[in-house]
């Protein structure tokens, strides 16, 4: 299914449970207060009162990610108020691979208390989790769900909802996704937002991908200056061109740094969970480094920043990773710009074209800047703001990565 035919999905799916819905946010305002639904989960046991049939039998194929997104921060609901209890939540996402198969992961990395979610599907499809119809997870914890047989299309919408009856916060999210999404409160009221919610992780079960990459970077991995609901991030054009045959998620934070945290953990803090484990994992591109010179405080020794790239390289090479990594792009016209703050970028990026960094290079840097003027990006990919890309910029680093070399990889171990 084309990338843009996904909305249409999305609108047979949302007006095909619309009473549905209506009809749990009612019941369940009545049935779920906290101290009943701590009740049913308790009663329910670890094996829960309702198994469905959608569980998956035993069968070949490969498990591998075709969507994430790294968790940001906690936020205080702003669509809907402080308390985000009786909260139907559609997080809508776009997938790189199909598959037969699908399960998720649900986070509460940030919040402060234990998180009830009492149904769950994927495209209409009921989801559990060790059988059971609800889950709680625990401050700061994370879930997998059971695999759960559902078609699942390659570059396509689909649609995770899930409710959170008692949920107290804060609320585990990645903002500015570009996608837009839905939540529905207790009154039935819904509200647009481009807030991905709890949702960290959807991986299929298919027989034709051999292997999963990791875009791992900031907001240019992000894609903050593309349009909206198009998925025309760099990561969404390479997608498009691997055509099913490679997983690609992306891992990008807008506002991310690889030596000091601030928005979302740093990149050397988060590179595990974000990128080790990533289900089917074979590749991972690293673009990070330009918010350390730009963004306050300002690193100026660019050997700090490579000797950080090359700890991520290290750690990946120990877990039989091939690591790709991007030169730092230009931004002179942006506010924080300085001679001095772009020498350090050369700096950076003289030492990654040199080698002893990564095992290749994407070029970036050359790939967007005016050659009129190298410090700038080429107007024609500029978003406006000197720093970002716009839907062209994206495109252009989309189809820098060798195909032919990312399909040679040998298929991911993770088999049922």
């Amino acid at each position: 299914m084309p990338r843009r035919q996904g909305s249409a999905l999305l609108i047979a799916l949302l007006v095909g449970t619309a009473a549905l819905a209506a009809l749990v946010a009612f019941t369940g305002s009545l049935l779920f207060t906290e101290p009943r639904a701590k009740a049913a989960v308790a009663a329910a046991g670890p094996q829960g009162v309702a198994r469905t049939p959608a569980a998956p039998a035993r069968s070949t194929g490969l498990w591998l990610a075709t969507w994430a997104a790294a968790p940001v921060l906690g936020a205080t609901d702003p669509e809907q108020g402080p308390d985000p209890s009786l909260r139907t939540i559609r997080n809508v996402v776009h997938t790189s691979i199909g598959g037969d198969a699908a399960r998720i992961t649900l986070s509460n990395l940030f919040g402060t208390h234990p998180l009830l979610v009492d149904r769950v599907t994927v495209n209409a499809v009921p989801v559990t989790f060790r059988n059971a119809a609800y889950v709680t997870i625990a401050a700061g914890g994370q879930i997998v769900s059971d695999p759960v047989v559902v078609p699942v299309a390659a570059d396509a919408d689909l649609v995770v909802t899930l409710r959170t009856p008692t949920a107290r916060g804060p609320v585990t999210v990645h903002p500015n996704s570009h996608q837009t999404s839905f939540t529905e409160g207790p009154r039935g009221t819904t509200e647009s937002t481009t807030d991905w919610r709890y949702l960290t992780a959807v991986d299929v079960r298919g027989r034709t991908a051999t292997g999963t990459l990791v875009a791992f970077g900031d907001s240019l991995t992000a894609g903050s200056g593309s349009t909206t609901d198009t998925n025309s991030r760099w990561p969404d054009v390479l997608a498009d061109r691997l055509a099913g045959r490679y997983a690609v998620v992306n891992q990008g934070i807008g506002g991310n740094r690889i030596l000091l945290s601030g928005v979302g953990p740093r990149g050397l803090d988060r590179f595990d969970r974000d990128v080790l484990a990533v289900t089917g994992v074979k590749t991972v591109v690293i673009a990070l480094g330009i918010n350390d010179i730009q963004a306050f405080p300002q690193e100026r020794d660019p050997a700090r920043i490579t000797d950080a790239l090359r700890t991520l390289t290290e750690r990946a090479h120990a877990r039989g990773l091939r690591v790709i990594g991007a030169t730092l792009m230009p931004y002179e016209g942006q506010g924080n710009w300085t001679p001095a703050r772009n020498a350090v970028r050369a700096h950076v990026n003289e030492a990654i074209r040199a080698g002893g960094v990564f095992d290749e290079v994407l070029d970036f840097d050359r790939a967007v800047q005016d050659p009129s003027r190298p410090s700038r990006l080429l107007p024609a990919y500029d978003s406006g703001d000197h720093l970002h890309l716009n839907d062209a910029g994206y495109h252009r680093l989309g189809t820098l990565t060798d195909i032919a070399s990312l399909l040679r990889a040998e298929p991911s171990s993770d088999a049922l």
